[in-house]
Parts: C-alpha cells; structure tokens; sequence
C-alpha cells in the first residue's frame, strides 16, 4: 500500500512538472482517486494548490515584459521565455460569455492569443501587424483557456508567433499572429 502512494506520488510530481497547470480534479481523474488524496499527496509533496502554483509562476513572470505593462496581457501571464514562447491562462467569468448560451465571446480569446504573441517579443513597443485565427471548439463558463504562443520565425523586426489554446486538452483557438518590432525597426530606419 505505501509503495503504490509512493508512486503514485511520484507520477503526480512528475506530471505537475509536465503540465502544472492541472487542476486536482483532472489529477484525480487521472490517477483514479479522490481529490481529497490528490490533495493529501500535494502537501506530502510540498506542492501548492493550483491558485498558488500560476500565482508565483505569474509574479516571477510580470518582471519579465518589455513591450507591455502586465495588467495588459489578457489572461494570467504565468510563463515567458522573450523572443521564444509563453503562456496565458484565462479563466472564464460570467461577464465574458453570452447569457443565454454561457459560450464565451470570442473577443476573449483572440485577445488572450494577441496580448500573448505581443507579449513575448523582446521589444519596448511591439505591434500586431497580421492575424488569421481560427476558432475550433465553444469555450464555456468556468472553463480555463490556457494558451500557449512560440515564436515560429524572426526576420529582423517581424515575429511569427503560432499561438494555440486549449481547455483541457482540446484546442479551442489557434492562430498565427505577424508581430513587428517596433522600436527594431525604428532603429533600422533612422
């Protein structure tokens, strides 16, 4: 019975490593127990509940932008690795979906997928030159958008960012945003 939690432990750490954005909901499901021993084996393990994983992910993060301050990055800003990749994560609210269907408007998502590419150039002015998105699946009250942006291509000024999000592990929105480096540009043209 111990070496089972012991794995199973271990598993659990390893998967939060993975993808620490996992609920203890998803955790139980996963590992076929409770959520009470998901929790019991978080704290065995020294793992903080989801709500304090993404906020000390977030803080580490904010210091990092250059092209925004953080409060404009739609979504929760919990990773960002400049001029490579990131990642957003958006909670769905009442006041973001349509009252009769509870489906999220979808200015939502193409905001989080932009702030996000934007986001990620290592810039001190970066704009949003193209957009083609699609939107793939209905997102949901109480859902949580986690959307993830990499750099495909840089050529001087101009970032190619593929952006992709997802509600588990269903892609709802994607996207390949042309950003410009503003102030790069600036500089090259004098």
């Amino acid at each position: 019975m111990a070496s089972m939690r012991q794995e199973r432990r271990e598993k659990l750490r390893v998967k939060l490593t993975e993808d620490p954005f996992l609920t203890d909901q998803q955790l139980a499901d996963l590992f076929h127990v409770s959520i009470a021993t998901i929790r019991l084996d978080r704290m065995a393990l020294n793992i903080p509940e989801l709500r304090e994983r993404t906020k000390e992910m977030a803080e580490t993060t904010h210091s990092k932008l250059r092209s925004m301050h953080g409060m404009e990055v739609i979504g929760e800003l919990v990773q960002l690795d400049l001029g490579s990749q990131g990642v957003s994560i958006l909670p769905i609210h009442h006041d973001m979906v349509f009252e009769r269907s509870k489906i999220v408007r979808g200015h939502h998502l193409f905001a989080q997928g932009n702030s996000l590419a934007v986001a990620i150039v290592n810039s001190s002015m970066a704009l949003t030159a193209t957009a083609q998105v699609q939107f793939e699946k209905a997102v949901r009250l109480d859902e949580r958008v986690v959307c993830q942006a990499k750099v495909r291509e840089r050529k001087q000024a101009r970032f190619v960012v593929d952006v992709e999000s997802r509600v588990e592990q269903e892609i709802v929105f994607s996207g390949t945003f042309v950003v410009m480096d503003v102030a790069h540009k600036e500089d090259m043209n004098p």
